[in-house]
């Protein structure tokens, strides 16, 4: 039972609609998570300008990825179903793939360093080891790419905590629960 009532698209603020149906056209229906987050057309809207802007950047590969390491670390059923389901039908990964994912792992080199920096970022706190920060630039990935990984990292963290909270229902096709150390 979610601890705020999730509205109907019909039920959303007006400023909130446009991007309820973007969402709806990209994904074929609108999932509680955004009329959840509807109620705020603030929160709405600067959490779609943070998503459209990182679209942009990493592949969706190694978006879905980060996404998966994060809501795992979080322990964000909602967030997993969803990434799990963009992942499969839209990124197209393999169930593998997701599941090592969502350990902090990639079986591509390059993936793996920016997964791995995402998971690192959640469990301490953003406070990476040098270490954790250069494997990331020996992989490859540039200083601007690192700047998006944590934008991204934190954009993920709000739905992770958006959907905890609230305990959101699942209306993605629900995958194993994360499995979080206490």
């Amino acid at each position: 039972m979610p601890r705020i009532a999730v509205p109907a698209r019909d039920d959303a603020p007006a400023e909130s609609r446009p991007i309820l149906d973007n969402v709806s056209k990209t994904l074929g229906f609108l999932p509680n998570h955004y009329r959840l987050m509807s109620i705020s057309p603030n929160a709405l809207g600067g959490w779609a300008g943070l998503m459209g802007s990182t679209s942009k950047t990493l592949d969706l590969k190694t978006r879905e990825g980060m996404a998966l390491a994060v809501s795992e670390a979080n322990g964000c059923d909602y967030c997993l179903a969803a990434h799990g389901y963009v992942s499969t039908k839209l990124a197209k990964i393999p169930s593998e793939e997701i599941a090592l994912n969502r350990q902090g792992q990639s079986s591509d080199p390059k993936r793996q360093a920016a997964v791995a920096f995402a998971k690192a970022l959640i469990d301490t706190r953003g406070k990476v080891s040098d270490a954790q920060f250069a494997s990331v630039k020996h992989a490859g990935w540039t200083d601007a790419n690192i700047v998006e990984m944590i934008a991204l990292t934190a954009q993920f963290v709000l739905t992770n905590f958006m959907n905890n909270a609230i305990q959101t229902p699942i209306d993605f096709p629900e995958v194993a629960p994360a499995a979080v150390a206490a």
